[in-house]
């Protein structure tokens, strides 16, 4: 990253009057509507978000003045060089120079090289990506990472400045929405003025003001807008994700426990258990409740679905059985699947329990649950890397299966079904680099890290896309 200390002649020539007031008045534009819509100031976000990321956000509107031109056609960098140029080092007023034609849009991350580099590919005007030099943000990327940034040319590199922000793919799709709407009226209106002037629509100068650069310039508050919106709603207004099953019913961890009766043993439950074709024995003490992959009921748009597979086979598992402290106890991730389970087993131990007791949590509750108890989950009882082996293959199992499986970010088709078509593909690469994404976040401790999704892109036939 360009070093910041090289604008601090700059940052002192900001609190004349004129630049000053400038600078407050785009303050404004950056922040005021998402400050307003969470109810804080502007002064209050360094309490809320911290220092760090208020820094960045100064950041950024200081490199949105540094690249406008006010009302009446001045701007800060000339201004400030034109006076106090010759007290700077070459490679200062070329860092100056570099952000007064900057535009800052929407990349995508990849090919990541620690300490060294990675590539940008701009979501806005598209073209091949461009190698960015960086160290220290090589650290924090992730691949497929979207980030909302200037790169200048400083020599032969290209290298960030100080203003990133990292976007999620939910917030980085509602500014490239934001960016075309903005765009597709910057047009409209442009074309109709030109017309009332007897200018033609293919004026070059026109053609020009209209590019997705000149347009970028113009709206780099569109980028800070969405993300502290998305920041401080999701700070001051946190709420889970809404989660099913692969039946499409709300998540809700339920479960029942039938007391044996006094004169039963162990023994006879599992006899009686043993007649029941859709449960498999994984001791003598725990059964699976096994399932069709199909999914029987409809997916709420938006939601993501929570499934269980068995180890050994990879098999859709509906639930569990367990017998522990003369308890036979049945668990479900639904009300309607316990219900479904009593109605399973119910028939053939109805004989040798009692009234069940029921209980039921939330996946809000279990979490809240976990963090007042401060619970740590269960230990395998492996060593880390057998745990990650097992887990690795248990996600090859379950990926395998989602192959052929309808997936609503791809329009309710399968993978393989939207790999046959461009506009499928499409949006194939970006449901498999959003599933990427996801993977590389894990903590390098976490059993899930590390799992490589590569296979999929070279199974589907589209890692020639992968870039």
């Amino acid at each position: 990253m360009a070093n910041a200390k090289s604008l601090a002649g700059l940052m002192k020539w900001l609190h004349r009057e004129v630049w000053h007031n400038a600078f407050d008045e785009l303050l404004e534009r950056h922040l005021g509507r998402a400050c307003t819509k969470a109810g804080i100031a502007i002064e209050e976000l360094a309490d809320v978000l911290g220092e760090q990321h208020s820094s960045v956000l100064w950041d950024c509107v200081f490199e949105d003045l540094l690249a406008r031109d006010l009302a009446d056609g001045r701007n800060i960098v000339d201004d400030y060089l034109r006076r106090r140029g010759w007290k700077e080092s070459a490679s200062a007023r070329t860092y100056m120079l570099a952000l007064r034609s900057s535009v800052v849009s929407l990349y995508e991350v990849s090919d990541i090289v620690r300490d060294e580099s990675f590539l940008a590919r701009d979501l806005v005007r598209g073209g091949d990506p461009i190698r960015v030099a960086e160290r220290r943000g090589t650290h924090y990327l992730k691949p497929w990472d979207r980030i909302a940034a200037r790169i200048v040319t400083m020599g032969a590199r290209k290298e960030m400045t100080g203003g990133v922000l990292p976007f999620d793919h939910e917030a980085s799709d509602a500014a490239l929405q934001a960016f075309r709407r903005a765009s597709n009226k910057a047009r409209t209106e442009a074309v109709s003025f030109a017309r009332a002037l007897s200018r033609p629509d293919s004026d070059p100068v026109l053609a020009e003001a209209l590019s997705d650069s000149e347009i970028l310039r113009g709206s780099a508050f569109l980028f800070t807008n969405i993300w502290l919106d998305d920041v401080l709603q999701r700070m001051l207004n946190p709420s889970l994700p809404q989660i099913c099953n692969t039946d499409g019913d709300e998540l809700v961890i339920t479960t029942v426990r039938y007391p044996l009766k006094a004169e039963v043993s162990a023994d006879a439950v599992r006899r009686a258990l043993a007649a029941i074709p859709a449960l498999r024995a994984e001791s003598k003490t725990f059964w699976n409740w096994i399932g069709s992959q199909k999914r029987s009921g409809t997916r709420p748009a938006g939601n993501h679905t929570f499934i269980t597979t068995r180890l050994e086979d990879g098999s859709l598992v509906l639930g569990t059985l367990a017998l522990k402290d003369n308890m036979l106890v049945l668990e479900a991730n639904s009300h309607q699947r316990a219900e479904r389970g009593r109605a399973l087993i119910e028939p053939a131990i109805g004989e040798l329990v009692g009234e069940p007791l029921i209980e039921a949590k939330t996946a809000a509750e279990l979490m809240t649950s976990r963090a007042a108890n401060k619970l740590r989950p269960p230990s395998s009882g492996l060593l880390p890397d057998e745990e990650r082996a097992v887990i690795h293959a248990n996600l090859d199992r379950h990926y395998v299966n989602l192959l052929d499986q309808r997936v609503p970010a791809l329009g309710n088709v399968t993978p393989r079904r939207a790999a046959k078509t461009e506009k499928g593909r499409q949006k194939l690469v970006a449901w498999l680099k959003y599933l990427e994404n996801g993977a590389a976040r894990h903590e390098a401790c976490s059993p899930m890290a590390g799992y490589d999704l590569c296979w999929m892109w070279d199974e589907l036939g589209v890692a020639d896309l992968r870039r």
